[in-house]
């Protein structure tokens, strides 16, 4: 199996929410995730992280099994199961092979944090004082700022921005739960 083809086989919609470092990407997820599912929709998190991370701890007998060779290693209890997979081999994370890992009969959203260079929809995030060049090009022709990743759909701010894109209040999360209820819906993949 080549798990560097980078296609969207996931039958599962993907929705990022992209935003640099200290934007208040966990914040706003914590938030708005109860509010999806107060709506029933089942919802997938592929976080990316660029630290070192280990879900399992040295000592316990699954990490002791896995650390003598197990490429997979599943550990179970009657409350949630986890599945770690070793990838030493895989040049680069690709985000449809970890989307493609999910069950998509129990799920009708993947939402992503991170992998902000994906060609997926996303929505932005933005706080006054955290780097605006680094989203946004002036346009002063067509009198407003333009987003430089075209795959955003809405953008998320603290302050008014001249954007024709829709925009949303960062700090009203029933107003963003709503907005990726909207989307969501217009793909016509939720089950009922």
């Amino acid at each position: 199996m080549n798990r560097n083809i980078n296609t969207s086989d996931t039958t599962l919609p993907i929705l990022g929410i992209t935003a640099y470092s200290g934007t208040g990407k966990t914040t706003l997820l914590k938030q708005v995730i109860p509010l999806l599912r107060q709506q029933h929709i089942r919802i997938g998190l592929i976080k990316h992280t660029h630290h070192n991370m280990d879900v399992d701890k040295p000592g316990k007998d699954s990490y002791e099994l896995r650390k003598a060779g197990a490429t997979q290693t599943l550990v179970a209890s009657q409350q949630h199961w986890a599945l770690m997979t070793e990838t030493p081999d895989l040049p680069e994370l690709n985000l449809y092979y970890l989307a493609g890992q999910f069950d998509a009969n129990s799920l009708d959203l993947i939402l992503v944090e991170g992998f902000k260079q994906e060609p997926i929809p996303k929505i932005a995030l933005y706080r006054d004082g955290l780097n605006r060049n680094s989203i946004f090009r002036n346009n002063i022709n067509l009198g407003f700022d333009e987003i430089l990743d075209p795959y955003v759909l809405a953008i998320a701010s603290d302050i008014p921005l001249a954007t024709p894109l829709p925009q949303l209040d960062i700090n009203q999360p029933e107003q963003i739960a709503a907005f990726i209820a909207e989307w969501l819906y217009s793909q016509k993949t939720i089950r009922y």
